[in-house]
């Protein structure tokens, strides 16, 4: 049982915690954290999800996931990525890209630069079973395709001009 921070409209927390997969009360929302990892050298990382998950089965995205109670914005994604694909990556190298807010969630989209060979990433079982390293371009005829999850896509456009300028930013 996960039990996930409750925040209001404001994205205050309200100092309740809800158990995740309930349905939540009438403006109440989650957070939800996600990451467009690049290679710097024109490339994002997608994974793609498992066949057994309930939302989104087989489609592929960027790694993501939900804050358990008491987790910071980078804390979760931190980990979410660790435990998607095995990048153990610091807190301090990912870069807040932007928040969107849903009628139950808050978003907080992030940004690291870590290029690492497929070879050498954990996928997790349950969770994800490939990944691969995209183009913009290639991105966009995935997301033609319908074979990038919706959410992911709706994200992707919404970011394009700020992922053109990230997918070239070089390893500090």
């Amino acid at each position: 049982m996960e039990l996930v921070d409750v925040y209001d409209s404001d994205k205050k927390p309200t100092g309740r915690v809800h158990r995740r997969g309930k349905p939540l009360a009438k403006g109440d929302r989650i957070l939800v954290v996600c990451a467009w990892v690049t290679d710097g050298n024109g490339h994002l990382l997608l994974t793609l999800r498992a066949p057994e998950k309930p939302s989104c089965p087989n489609c592929w995205e960027n790694s993501g996931g939900g804050a358990l109670a008491g987790e910071t914005s980078l804390e979760a994604i931190a980990r979410e990525l660790r435990e998607e694909t095995g990048i153990n990556a610091p807190m301090d190298a990912f870069t807040y890209i932007d928040t969107s807010k849903t009628s139950d969630a808050f978003f907080d989209l992030y940004h690291l630069v870590y290029p690492i060979d497929l070879k050498d990433l954990v996928l997790q079982p349950g969770e994800t079973v490939d990944a691969k390293w995209v183009t913009l371009e290639q991105m966009e005829e995935m997301i033609q395709a319908g074979v990038v999850a919706r959410p992911i896509a709706r994200r992707f456009h919404r970011h394009r001009g700020y992922l053109e300028k990230l997918v070239w930013k070089k390893t500090p």
